[in-house]
Order: structure tokens, then sequence, then C-alpha cells
């Protein structure tokens, strides 16, 4: 059965989003999640119109099939000489009854299918209760804090002088929240991409990609990004495609719709992508800086994964973001999420956070999440647990592997000299020409 879904997408109804089999079942368990997530859910409400879709379709099943008879009766009364006006009039009232019912059902399925997809996943157990970032836990920390016998600039500065960040520049071209890099900031930017995606597929053994930056909104849909997050998002004027804000948009996707065979998993990818985010409403865009901007670069990594392993392989994939921060010497935390704070389709969600020398504060460089079956429910992803077994949906997880441009931020204020020159770590060296410091 398929609905007419955001931008008039079918989406199918009964696997998508959550489990509603589970959630008629056990409407408790979601209501505390949701609370925990400080969303208010009227859970009742939500109930009723589900089962007032299945009463509909019930009474519609029945209704076709008394029209079936009807249509029946009518050669029957015919070949009695009966009253054949009576019999198609009857046929003809059963038929109307019929289109009048289902045409409710497709109302009330629409609005039910659309509160569904604006309805957050659910975090685990596990997960630290809270209502905000404030709830968030330290789950461990790497290096020190870079000592200086200066006072450390801030990469705006430390970037303009050396003239490989130029902030007017970006302006003038697209205005606030968007940033030019010359030079060897822009061979940096590369190396740094190049670096991050040959330890991804030469050593962690991830499949790079190269995808579209532009995607439909049944691709937006399925990784939780519309309807709930339509404000953020670059949408063309002409074309019913969106600029993409992750690769994991596109990434994910690839397997939408399609059966993945337990032996094939897990699969994992990565993909180097421009990202594109509105940031409606967000502080700091256009003030300083290139912490939050609207376009910037990402490698992102992608696992599809078994339900019962995705925690396993989450801890894995965090470890692959962390050995990049590590290798370039960077001090870092790790943040695991508390409910208040988890992203919408996660389910459980740590984030790795390096530290600027520059502005003494934290930056978040990648964000590592399990979605246990969110988005594969609603995509239509499922894998096979046993050979020719039942289909049921999989798991899907994905990190930063790492994030630009705030990578690139730490880099510069933490390898800073007093001259106001940057040495570039050993690791980055072979990926800018064998060059050792931008002076």
């Amino acid at each position: 059965m398929q609905l007419a879904g955001v931008g008039g997408v079918g989406i199918p109804l009964g696997g998508l989003m959550i489990d509603l089999g589970l959630l008629r079942k056990e409407p408790e368990r979601f209501r505390n999640a949701w609370q925990a997530r400080g969303e208010a859910v009227d859970l009742d409400q939500l109930l009723a119109i589900d089962a007032d879709v299945r009463r509909l379709k019930t009474e519609g099943e029945r209704l076709q099939a008394a029209v079936n008879t009807a249509s029946k009766a009518i050669a029957q009364v015919a070949r009695a000489g009966g009253d054949l006006a009576a019999a198609k009039d009857e046929a003809r009232r059963l038929g109307d009854e019929a289109k009048a019912i289902d045409a409710e059902r497709i109302r009330v399925e629409a609005g039910l299918t659309d509160a569904l997809l604006r309805l957050p996943n659910i975090c685990l157990a596990s997960v630290p209760v809270g209502a905000d970032a404030n709830a968030n836990r330290i789950a461990g920390t790497w290096g020190e804090a870079p000592v200086f016998s200066f006072t450390p600039a801030a990469h705006w500065d430390l970037g303009t002088k050396l003239g490989i960040i130029d902030f007017d520049g970006g302006a003038r071209l697209a205005g606030s929240g968007f940033v030019a890099l010359r030079g060897a900031g822009a061979r940096l930017l590369r190396g740094l991409i190049s670096f991050f995606l040959d330890r991804h597929t030469e050593q962690n053994g991830y499949t790079e990609l190269a995808v579209p930056y532009l995607v439909s909104p049944e691709v937006m849909t399925g990784t939780g990004q519309l309807p709930k997050f339509a404000d953020q998002l670059y949408k063309c004027a002409d074309d019913d495609l969106y600029l993409i804000p992750t690769a994991e948009v596109p990434v994910t996707n690839l397997y939408r719709g399609q059966i993945i065979e337990a032996a094939d998993l897990p699969l994992q990818f990565c993909a180097h992508t421009p990202c594109f985010r509105r940031e409606a409403g967000a502080a700091g865009i256009g003030t300083r800086g290139m912490t939050r901007v609207h376009q910037f670069d990402k490698v992102e990594m992608v696992w599809i994964t078994a339900p019962d392993r995705a925690e396993a392989d989450l801890l894995t994939l965090r470890g692959h973001a962390e050995g990049l921060l590590r290798e370039l010497g960077l001090h870092y935390r790790i943040l695991e999420l508390c409910t208040g704070d988890t992203g919408f389709g996660s389910a459980h969600t740590y984030d790795l956070e390096v530290w600027s020398p520059g502005t003494s504060s934290w930056l978040e460089v990648s964000s590592c999440s399990n979605f246990t079956d969110f988005q594969a429910r609603r995509m239509g992803l499922r894998y096979r647990p046993e050979p020719k077994g039942k289909p049921v949906p999989a798991a899907t997880l994905n990190g930063s592997g790492l994030a630009l441009p705030r990578c690139l931020i730490a880099l510069l204020e933490t390898y800073q000299q007093a001259d106001g020159s940057i040495r570039i770590p050993e690791v980055l060296r072979p990926y800018v020409g064998g060059r050792e410091v931008i002076s």
C-alpha cells in the first residue's frame, strides 16, 4: 500500500519510521522514550488515528466485497427477468459508499503518515537521560591541550594574516556564512580530505563512493531530513531536488528498497562531499570565523549492519574517526549525548570534539550515531538474517570522518608558531607536496 508522502513521494505505511506493531503493543515504552527526549507526543490521539485507519480499511474491504456480490447479482436478475434497474441502483449505491470510505481512509492515512514522519527515533536504554547538552557525559579524552609561550591566535587572525582564508571574498561571492580558501589553505583542505579517504579505504575497510550532491525529496525523507528539517535545507527552485546537508543522505539511500544477505553485512562506505545547510535561526552565522558556515566539506562514514551488532559496530566506527585525530595529534574528547541532545533519527550518539586553542573552546568534528532500524524502515532497506528467511529492517550507522573546516581550524590553531606560521603535522606533509610550514 502506497501513500502520498512528502513531495508526492510514495511511502509504504506500516513499514516506515517506527514499528507500528510494537507501538500498539508497548505504547508506554514509546511514550517514556519520547518524554526523555523532551518530545511532546499525543500518543493516545496517534493510536486513535491508527485504529481509525484500520477500521476504514476493514470497512472498505467489506464494501468492496459487497460491490462484487452486487455486480454478480445483476447478471442473475437479468437471467431471471427481475427488476434490473433496482439491482443496478444497489450496486451503484454500494460502489459510491466504497469510494467514499476509500477516500476517507486515504485522507486519514495521509495525516497519520505525516505525524509518524515527524516523530524522532527512540533512544537506547543505555543513553543518559537529560534535557539538554548539560547532561551529556564525557566518555573519554585523548592528548593534552597544547601549551604556548605566547597568546595563541584564533584561526580568523591566523588565516587572514597568512593569506590562506578569505572571509571577505566568500561573503562577496555568496553572502554571510560562506568562506573562500586560498593557496596553502586550499591545498591543506584538499590534503586533509585525501588523508581521511586514504586511511578509511586502505586501513579501515571502507569502499569509497562518489555520489550526487542533489537528491530527491524521497531520499531526504529516507534518512530523516524531511519533513522535520525542511527549513534547514537548500531546495532548487525549478526542480524537485535538494542540495545534500551531508553525504549520509545519498550514501545510505543507495540501498533503499533493497534486500541484503546477512553474509554481506556489514557494508562500509565513505564519501567526500560538500555539505549545504541553511542553519536557519542559528546563532553565530556571519559573525566571525568559519566554525559554522552554510557550505563545508566533510568525509562521511556509513555502515549498514545487523541490528544486534550495531552498538559494537558503532564503537568501531567511532574508533576510525578517533584514529584520524590521533594521527593529526589533535587533543579531543568524547561526549556521549543525552536523550535531550541526541539527533532526530539517532538512538545513540557519540560526538568527538577537538580543542580550539585560539578560542579556548571545543569544536565538534564528528558525530557518530546508531540509527537502529529507524532510517532503514523509512527507506525500505532490509536484510535477510538467514538464507531464504524473512527480510527484516537493517540498522544504519554514520559518522564524520572527519568534518571540515572545524578540523582545519583546530589544526591551524594547534600548530601555530610564535611568528604566526603554521607547522604542518608530519603525517600530512605527503598530501601537501612535502611542505612543512605555512608562512
